[in-house]
């Protein structure tokens, strides 16, 4: 899916500035909205699909990971 928005990634710790405005942003099972994610050069970008113009978070793929499975493990839930 092509996008006209331009996302700009939260910059900084290490991460290299990555072109976002080609990116393949792929939506959650849910359809449109919510997380998005996008695989560039090597990193997983992720973006509030809703507001595609706004930061996106950039993950190393071990970063990912662990995001990932703390997700899957209830860590970051609301209480």
């Amino acid at each position: 899916m092509a996008e006209s928005t331009v996302s700009q990634p939260v910059a900084g710790w290490g991460r290299p500035e990555l072109d976002l405005s080609g990116a393949d942003w792929q939506s959650g099972s849910r359809g449109v909205g919510g997380v998005q994610i996008a695989f560039v050069e090597g990193f997983i970008a992720m973006r509030n699909g809703e507001r595609p113009d706004g930061p996106s978070l950039v993950f190393a793929p071990r970063e990912w990971r662990r995001f990932v499975v703390g997700t899957r493990g209830g860590r970051f839930g609301l209480n």
